[in-house]
């Protein structure tokens, strides 16, 4: 497809379908403290899992081949993926964007590179970072830090919401390692089905105590984000995922300082309360201005 002959135009589309992640699910937290509901970890890792597990039955149902690459795929590695790509990451990252500001967690979404460029080499046998990519994380955490020192009004727990996203972004890098031993034997597309919809049962297990809040959690707002957050899953892990089977990963990593600035800018524009602060400006710059440092360099070396 011309779609997906360059990665540029794809992962914008993924950006933006991640980016708008990020505002909804803030919103649906507004929408609980209105109605007086306490935002609990079996709350939001409920939310959670039933998101997931709409996407991922959601894609399975329309993919194609299904039980023989279940068959040929390893059940291993099928299990690692849904535990890091779902289990894991969103663990983390909805009590990230709980406990601290939209736009700050969006920002650290960015760490996800950085996270590949040190666990590719690892796992994959890929190259270390050259002196200048070194340079380049040392850059990006410098920008981290600022972002998270003064992030602006409304953010929360700024410091253990940034050790939250840190950990999701991690688990992420991991799940894309992962499917690159699982990519010969089954398509992004079941894959990732897959791995949403037994990511997203395992979240509804541990949120399981908030069963009997189910009818007040989902007031038509909540309902309608669901809704578009399923959609997000579904569509912005199959290109990403199907990305990954044409693109090398550290390439895709460069490319993923697209995310975070549509996070952030989804966040403001949507988010009125949120003010961004001079470290989450100035970092969020250090940030990408990293992230393309390090395209640049990867480019070079190509």
């Amino acid at each position: 497809m011309i779609f997906f002959r360059h990665p540029l135009p794809p992962v914008l589309i993924c950006a933006l379908l991640w980016g708008s992640a990020f505002p909804v699910i803030k919103t649906v937290y507004h929408q609980w403290d209105a109605q007086g509901l306490t935002r609990t970890l079996p709350l939001i890792l409920l939310f959670a899992g039933i998101r997931f597990s709409i996407a991922g039955t959601g894609l399975l149902l329309v993919g194609k081949n299904l039980r023989q690459e279940l068959k040929a795929a390893s059940w291993k590695g099928l299990l690692l993926l849904a535990l890091t790509q779902t289990f894991i990451q969103y663990l983390f990252f909805y009590q990230a964007v709980a406990i601290s500001s939209a736009s700050l967690a969006a920002l650290l979404v960015a760490t996800g590179s950085f996270w590949w460029m040190l666990l590719a080499p690892l796992f994959l046998k890929s190259p270390w970072p050259n002196t200048r990519q070194w340079l380049g994380l040392i850059l990006g955490g410098t920008g981290v830090t600022l972002a998270v020192y003064a992030p602006g009004i409304n953010t929360g727990n700024p410091i253990l919401g940034a050790l939250f996203m840190l950990s999701a972004t991690a688990s992420g890098a991991l799940a894309v390692i992962t499917f690159q031993k699982l990519k010969t034997t089954i398509s992004s597309k079941n894959a990732t089905g897959f791995s949403l919809l037994l990511g997203g049962i395992g979240l509804i297990l541990v949120g399981a105590p908030a069963l009997d809040q189910l009818s007040e959690m989902f007031s038509p707002i909540v309902i309608f984000a669901t809704l578009w957050l399923c959609l997000v899953s579904a569509a912005a892990f199959s290109i990403w995922n199907h990305l990954s089977t044409l693109f090398p990963v550290t390439l895709l990593a460069s490319y993923r300082f697209l995310i975070p600035i549509a996070g952030v800018i989804e966040a403001l524009i949507f988010l009125p309360n949120e003010r961004p602060g001079w470290g989450l400006v100035i970092g969020g710059a250090l940030v990408i201005l990293s992230m393309i440092w390090a395209q640049k360099t990867s480019s070079s070396h190509t």
